[in-house]
């Protein structure tokens, strides 16, 4: 008999439902639901663009109704039976932390509460807390500069402690009223398997170790003497959260009769412990040591492993190094980009160049294929939402020089892509620089999907190979493969993720190889790129700048002859 599994997606604006056949990890149905509140399921305020929330309403209704979408899909299939899903898996958004109360309700389900967006979900994207997050790492640089050596050497803005700083701050009055914050990735497994009481909530690693300073070296959360320093008030949350955390092999519990009928499907099946989306998608990309999994969406995140036997350098700018949180066994390895499809679609949406016909994605990237690297005389800087890695600094902000009143859309969408480009160079480099060697790149994402010329570029800018994942849906099907452990081969799974990722990935035939003359030429606008990218990130006398413009103009004129 066939056996399957659930992977629940909750993305920045909806929540997807995959259910997958775990033989060969085929599959069968799919369903989205868009969340309900606020602008593409983010609450915003005019007042504050870098606030971002959601509602956690949002999550439940939306839970269900894709569930039951995609069994209705599944049970077209004359072999499919509610009956056979054997396990469910959990991947969100993060650092996306919530306050509740005693019994685990989100305070956004109080009454008093339920328009107040800081009483929601904080959305990873979130970035009211600059202040508090550099506050975090000026203090745990005077007295725990071991907090900071496992989170890259800077505390983020879209982290779990700052966010709780400046919510005491900001709205002591919700700040009273809570109890403690919990991830949704915590929460919603939590909720499926009746253990959404704090004192019962299972915290997984992978949201813990990178987003909240977790390490068992220094017996697990920040102490409360560092906290105290802080505000005495995160102290009182502090005493509710656990000195455990756990990897995605176990369970958050048994999905309860409750849930089980609103879903339809059995009850007592393994719910797995939750994790962050990239991490997820970097199982179902087919992780392993050597691999760069880039998850390329309106961010990227760049996700590696390595095994816990090898020597684990700290390395500067990293997102976190933490044991077991990508893969029991490896230590999981995060970077990234604040922003990479945000970009394009801030051109397409926002600056709408031409207006919907000349001006989307489609054709912008049909006129920017035909343009040579080099040609558009543009070199920009990523940094529209900041800088993730390896500058770790929210308050960066993008750049384009070299424009001209001849220079059209099209040039300007290409130097865009191509800065994003870059960025992901950069990344590489600072992973090889302290002997993390990249062996392979595999892709995902809509965009490295959807978009070869995108792909074309990053191979010709990185000087590799790119390679796409088979299937367009790697988070929830990474959340399906950790389903398909957590029940085990008793219930039809697997007992290892090595033989489930193997059985259940795969990459398609199509790969984008660099092309060397392009690569030479991506190299010089690169050394351009790296002058920019350190005299504006970083501190301290860079010397002149006169020569940059008149480079991209010589690269330009010698590409077009």
């Amino acid at each position: 008999m066939a056996k399957y599994t659930i992977g629940l997606d909750f993305g920045t604006n909806s929540v997807r439902a995959l259910i997958v056949d775990v033989a060969d990890g085929e599959e069968v149905a799919t369903a989205v639901w868009q969340y309900a509140h606020g602008q593409a399921g983010v609450v915003c305020d005019s007042q504050q663009p870098h606030l971002a929330r959601q509602h956690p309403e949002d999550y439940l209704d939306g839970m269900v109704a894709c569930v039951r979408d995609a069994l209705r899909e599944a049970s077209l299939r004359p072999d499919f039976s509610p009956h056979d899903v054997i396990a469910i898996g959990v991947d969100t958004t993060g650092s996306t932390p919530m306050p509740v109360d005693r019994a685990g309700v989100p305070l956004a389900l109080h009454e008093e509460f339920s328009e107040n967006p800081d009483a929601m979900a904080w959305l990873w994207k979130d970035h009211t807390a600059h202040a508090e997050a550099a506050e975090i790492t000026n203090l745990a640089s005077r007295i725990r500069p071991n907090y900071l050596s496992k989170c890259g050497g800077v505390y983020s803005t879209e982290w779990f402690w700052s966010k709780l700083l400046h919510c005491l701050r900001a709205s002591p009055d919700v700040f009273d009223a809570l109890h403690t914050w919990v991830e949704i990735s915590d929460w919603i497994p939590a909720v499926l398997t009746g253990t959404e009481r704090p004192d019962r909530m299972k915290r997984g690693i992978c949201a813990a170790g990178h987003k909240g300073l977790f390490h068992l070296s220094w017996g697990g959360y920040p102490d409360e003497e560092f906290l105290g320093a802080l505000d005495d008030r995160l102290v009182r949350v502090r005493r509710t959260l656990p000195s455990m955390a756990h990897t995605i092999a176990g369970a958050a519990g048994a999905l309860t009769e409750h849930w089980a009928g609103k879903l339809g499907i059995r009850a007592g099946i393994p719910v797995t412990i939750g994790a962050i989306d990239a991490h997820l998608g970097a199982v179902g990309s087919g992780i392993a040591p050597g691999v760069l999994v880039k998850i390329i969406g309106t961010s990227t995140c760049d996700m590696m492993v390595s095994p816990l036997e090898r020597e684990m350098p700290d390395i500067p700018g990293l997102c976190g190094i933490v044991p077991e949180s990508i893969l029991p066994g490896y230590y999981g390895l995060e970077a990234g980009q604040s922003a990479v499809g945000d970009i394009f679609n801030w051109f397409v949406q926002s600056v709408n160049p031409g207006g919907e016909t000349s001006g989307g994605h489609e054709r912008l990237t049909e006129q920017a294929a035909i343009l040579k690297p080099g040609e558009t005389g543009l070199l920009g800087l990523d940094w529209h939402n900041g800088n993730r890695t390896i500058l770790v600094d929210q308050r960066l902000t993008g750049l384009l020089i070299g424009m001209t009143l001849a220079t059209t859309p099209a040039e300007i969408y290409r130097a865009l892509i191509e800065s994003t480009a870059f960025g992901a160079r950069r990344i590489i480099e600072r992973l090889e620089e302290y002997g993390i060697k990249v062996e392979r790149v595999i892709n995902c994402g809509g965009i490295a999907v959807k978009n070869p010329l995108v792909m074309q570029i990053y191979a010709d800018v990185l000087c590799r190979t790119m390679e796409v994942t088979q299937s367009e849906q790697t988070c929830a099907l990474g959340a399906a493969i950790a389903a398909v452990v957590s029940a085990g081969k008793k219930a039809g799974g697997y007992d290892r993720f090595d033989e489930a990722v193997q059985k259940m990935t795969a990459v398609r035939d199509e790969k984008f190889a660099p092309d060397e003359k392009h690569n030479l030429i991506y190299n010089r606008l690169y050394a351009l790129y790296r002058r920019l990218h350190d005299i504006f990130g970083t501190k301290g006398e860079m010397g002149n700048c006169h020569d940059i413009m008149k480079g991209l103009l010589a690269i330009r004129d010698e590409v077009r002859g």
